[in-house]
C-alpha cells in the first residue's frame, strides 16, 4: 500500500521509464559477437534497487532540513570535485578524462552527478531567501558563482557533456523565478559568441546583433559594457579553447559538423548511430532483434547510445511513447514545482526538471546528430550508478515536495 500523500502518477511515471530502460539495456547486452555487457542489466538492476532504497531515505527528509543541510552538501560535492581533478580517473570512452573517484583500483562514482544536485539545492536556497527575482546583472552574480565553480571544475576534468548541464540547470532556475528575459539573453551572450566564433562572418554578425539588443535592453553602463567585452573575449579566445579540448572532444566537435569527413573513425558513432534509428521505421525491427545492435556496431550502445538501440527495435512508436514518458515527467514536476508550499521547494524541484531535460535533450539530440557527442546519459536507461542513484533521490526529493503540499501537516 503506498503511503498517504504519495504521488502516485509521478512515481509510476518514473516506474515506467526505468522499467522500459532496464528492458533496453537488457537488448542492448544481447549481441551476435561476445562483448562485456551481456549481463550488464543485471548490474543495473542491483543499483536500480539500491537507488529504490535511497530515494525510499530520503523521501522522509522534510525540506526544511534539506534546506538547512545544503551548504554542507554544496561544499562536499565541490570537495570531491576537486578531488577528482587530483586524484581521479577515467572511463569506458572518456578514458583521457579525471571523472571518475576510484579505492583500491574500483570505480566507486562520479561526483559531478552529486554536483549537479548539489547546485539545484544551493541555487533554490539561495534565490529562495530573496524577496524579489534578480533584475541586475549585479543580482545575477551569486547565482553564476554557485554554478560556475562545479561548472569550471567539471570542465577541467575535462567533461563537457556535464558542464553544460550546469548551464542549462542555471537558465531553468532562473527562468522559474522570473528573471526578465532580456538578462538571461544578455547573460546567455557571451556562450552564443564562443560558439559562433569558428565563422569570422557569423562571429561578426552576432557582435552586430548583441550590441543593438544592449542598446534596446538599456542595462547599467557598466554591465552593458562587461556583457560586450564578454562577448568578443569569447570570440578572441575560442581557438585557445579548442585547443585545450582533449583530442577524443575535438573528434567529437568535428564529427558533428561533418561526420562524412572520418567515416571510420570520427564519424563512426553518429554514422552507425543514425543508421540505427532509420532502419527503426514505424514499428522497429522488433524487441531483440535490432541487427545494427547486435553486430555491436553501435558504439557504448549500453550508455550513450542506448536511445539507438530503442529506436531501432522499438521503430518510431516506441520512441514517441518514451518521449511521451519523459514530457510527462516533466510536467509533473512543473506542477509539483507550482503547487509547492516554499519557494525553496518550489525552485528544488523546478531545478531538478531543468536537470531531467538538460540530459533528454543532449543525449538523444547526440543521437540524431542534432547535437555534438558529449557522453551524456539517458535518464534511467543508460547504464551507470552514479546519475541513476542521483535522479531517484532527485525524484524522491519532488515526491516529498508534492506531499508536504497534499498534506502540509504530515510532519517529518
Amino acid at each position: 500500500m503506498a503511503p498517504r500523500g504519495l504521488d502516485s502518477r509521478t512515481l509510476l511515471t518514473v516506474g515506467a521509464l526505468a522499467a522500459l530502460g532496464l528492458a533496453t539495456l537488457y537488448s542492448a547486452g544481447q549481441t551476435d559477437v561476445p562483448t562485456e555487457i551481456a549481463d550488464i542489466w543485471q548490474k543495473q538492476l542491483g543499483w536500480i534497487v539500491l537507488a529504490t532504497a535511497a530515494g525510499a531515505v530520503v523521501y522522509r527528509v522534510s525540506p526544511r532540513l534539506l534546506e538547512w543541510a545544503t551548504p554542507f552538501v554544496y561544499g562536499l560535492a565541490v570537495v570531491l570535485l576537486i578531488l577528482t581533478l587530483l586524484v581521479g580517473t577515467g572511463a569506458g570512452t572518456a578514458a583521457g578524462t579525471r571523472s571518475w573517484l576510484a579505492f583500491g583500483g574500483t570505480r566507486i562514482g562520479q561526483p559531478a552527478e552529486l554536483a549537479k544536485l548539489a547546485t539545484i539545492l544551493m541555487l533554490a536556497r539561495h534565490l529562495a531567501g530573496r524577496r524579489r527575482p534578480p533584475q541586475t546583472l549585479v543580482e545575477l552574480l551569486p547565482a553564476c558563482v554557485i554554478v560556475g565553480v562545479p561548472f569550471l571544475l567539471v570542465g577541467l576534468q575535462p567533461d563537457l557533456g556535464s558542464a553544460i548541464v550546469f548551464l542549462g540547470i542555471l537558465f531553468a532556475v532562473l527562468f522559474w523565478v522570473g528573471v526578465p528575459l532580456r538578462l538571461l539573453v544578455l547573460l546567455g551572450s557571451p556562450v552564443i559568441s564562443l560558439l559562433l566564433a569558428f565563422s569570422t562572418w557569423s562571429w561578426g554578425i552576432w557582435i552586430v546583433a548583441i550590441t543593438l539588443v544592449l542598446l534596446w535592453a538599456r542595462p547599467y553602463v557598466v554591465e552593458g559594457l562587461v556583457v560586450w567585452l564578454g562577448n568578443v573575449l569569447m570570440g578572441t579566445i575560442a581557438l585557445e579553447l579548442w585547443r585545450g579540448l582533449a583530442p577524443y572532444q575535438q573528434n567529437r566537435l568535428l564529427s558533428f559538423l561533418n561526420p562524412e569527413i572520418d567515416p571510420r573513425a570520427t564519424g563512426w558513432n553518429i554514422i552507425q548511430s543514425k543508421v540505427a534509428i532509420g532502419s527503426g521505421g514505424l514499428l522497429g525491427k522488433g524487441f531483440l532483434e535490432g541487427t545494427q545492435k547486435a553486430l555491436a556496431f553501435l558504439p557504448a550502445q549500453h550508455t550513450d547510445f542506448i536511445f539507438s538501440v530503442l529506436a531501432e527495435e522499438l521503430g518510431f512508436l516506441g520512441v514517441v511513447v518514451t518521449l511521451a514518458l519523459f514530457a510527462a515527467l516533466l510536467l509533473l514536476l512543473m506542477r509539483i514545482a507550482r503547487e509547492a508550499m516554499d519557494p525553496f521547494s518550489s525552485v528544488l524541484v523546478f531545478g531538478i526538471a531543468g536537470l531531467l531535460f538538460t540530459h533528454v535533450v543532449e543525449n538523444v539530440g547526440m543521437t540524431i546528430g542534432l547535437m555534438p557527442i558529449t557522453g551524456i546519459p539517458l535518464p534511467f536507461f543508460s547504464y551507470g550508478g552514479s546519475f541513476l542513484l542521483v535522479s531517484f533521490v532527485a525524484v524522491a526529493m519532488s515526491l516529498r515536495v508534492a506531499r508536504e503540499a497534499r498534506s502540509p501537516y504530515t510532519g517529518t
